[in-house]
């Protein structure tokens, strides 16, 4: 790997936006480190460090980096779709999006459902055996939950080319027209108590970040910008927890009324333009640490394994516990100077039984090469919506009582884990058919 790796850190472009990578791998790895920082895992059950230690909830002000991943996705969907329509300039529009989506999303869905059917089938096997209690529920519950990241690339991937379309039409004005809808979601949720409308915002929040990510392709978020949008970003989410109905933590707190993260609300898009603005300001000198050779070929190596590890860093969290517990090793009060002191030692055990995951499933992370000669639209996006429903789905209701007939409510309708995993695969293999032209 360390060859290959070298050959394409010393094969890349001059042109290439190498912050762009990095913003990738780095948001990805703080949402993993996050994750692993708040659990808090007992013999009596597992918790939230930060509803434990409630002081400590203005940390997800740094570590909810989720908008910095959607903005990269953005910039790097519009490169991509614009490159397809000029390689293919007598290709239908129909021929193009359903490449373009199976591009996109092969080497996204493919690792993810080699984690789903693996975990699918252990979680099967553990509950024929009878099993399914204590830390071994609470994983086949909570393995799944980071998936809900996934359903909503899904649908930044499937929507990319009409947003596209609008953003090249309006530019500005398509981001505002998203960022407006979102809070006029939010008024409707909180002043009308008008039921249901809160979960459009999984699509306008997140939309409009994305729709960042259209403007910083074509280079329209200059210094300036960027800090204005850090600046309004960052006193408009202030005032909006300081006043208004939202809570302090960026991230979804155990019995909260009111979350920012599912549904997002407008001060979670808020949060994410101040992040955006950071990020920006702070490209010049990252892009000269970027020309460092072992520094890009760090970056190089870590983007070629970021979905793997993400998608099994929960799976080596629990693992680490399982094995304290099953040692009978003393597993202190959360957030007690005992507990503190353990939190390296937890941490390098967790990253190194993710190191052994992604050895072993980084394989599926390289898709497989093969050109589309014709596509089908209409079966493409019918796969990426079942993929969408499924994957949320899935993130929702988790693989405990897999056979118990367990349900979810995924915006109004419930889902359980089968169908899930049904929509799952039945979604993926459309969108593969679709991209080899298979009718």
């Amino acid at each position: 790997m360390g060859s290959s790796v070298r050959e394409l850190a010393g094969a890349t472009p001059a042109t290439r936006d190498r912050y762009v990578d990095l913003l990738r791998v780095a948001s990805l790895g703080a949402v993993v480190l996050g994750h692993w920082l708040m659990a808090a895992v007992t013999p009596d059950g597992v918790g939230n460090l930060l509803a434990v230690v409630p002081a400590l909830q203005p940390l997800t002000w740094l570590l909810q980096v989720m908008p910095v991943f959607f903005f990269v996705g953005g910039f790097s969907h519009a490169l991509s779709y614009r490159s397809l329509l000029r390689k293919r300039p007598q290709g239908t529009e129909d021929s193009v999006y359903s490449a373009f989506l199976r591009a996109r999303l092969q080497r996204l869905l493919r690792p993810t459902m080699v984690f789903v059917l693996l975990w699918g089938t252990a979680a099967l096997l553990v509950q024929l055996l009878g099993g399914g209690g204590g830390l071994t529920g609470v994983t086949l519950r909570m393995v799944t939950q980071p998936l809900w990241f996934i359903g909503i690339y899904l649908a930044m991937v499937a929507f990319t080319p009409p947003l596209l379309r609008l953003h090249e039409r309006y530019g500005w004005g398509a981001f505002a027209g998203l960022a407006g809808a979102a809070v006029a979601v939010d008024v409707l949720r909180f002043a009308g108590g008008v039921p249901y409308v809160e979960f459009l915002n999984f699509a306008f929040v997140w939309l409009a970040v994305h729709q960042l990510g259209f403007l910083r392709a074509d280079g329209r978020i200059r210094l300036r910008r960027a800090a204005l949008l850090a600046g309004g970003g960052l006193i408009a989410a202030t005032a909006l927890v300081a006043l208004g109905p939202y809570p302090l933590s960026m991230v979804g707190m155990p019995g909260e009324k009111v979350s920012n993260m599912a549904p997002p609300t407008l001060a979670l898009l808020a949060h994410g333009l101040w992040l955006v603005g950071a990020v920006e300001l702070l490209r010049a000198p990252a892009a000269r640490l970027l020309e460092r050779p072992r520094v890009w070929r760090t970056v190089v190596a870590a983007n070629g394994v970021a979905m793997t590890a993400f998608l099994w860093h929960l799976t080596a969290m629990f693992g680490v516990y399982g094995a304290l517990l099953a040692l009978d090793a003393d597993l202190p009060e959360p957030a007690s100077a005992a507990w503190w002191t353990q939190v390296p030692l937890r941490l390098v055990l967790a990253a190194v039984l993710t190191a052994a995951l992604v050895a072993a499933f980084r394989t599926f992370e390289r898709p497989a090469v093969s050109a589309p000669v014709q596509g089908h639209g209409p079966l493409a996006a019918l796969g990426a919506t079942l993929c969408l429903l499924g994957v949320l789905g899935l993130s929702m209701v988790g693989f405990n009582g897999l056979l118990d007939g367990r349900t979810a409510l995924l915006i109004a309708i419930p889902v359980s884990a089968p169908a899930a995993v049904a929509m799952t695969l039945g979604g993926w293999l459309l969108v593969e058919r679709a991209g080899r032209g298979t009718p």
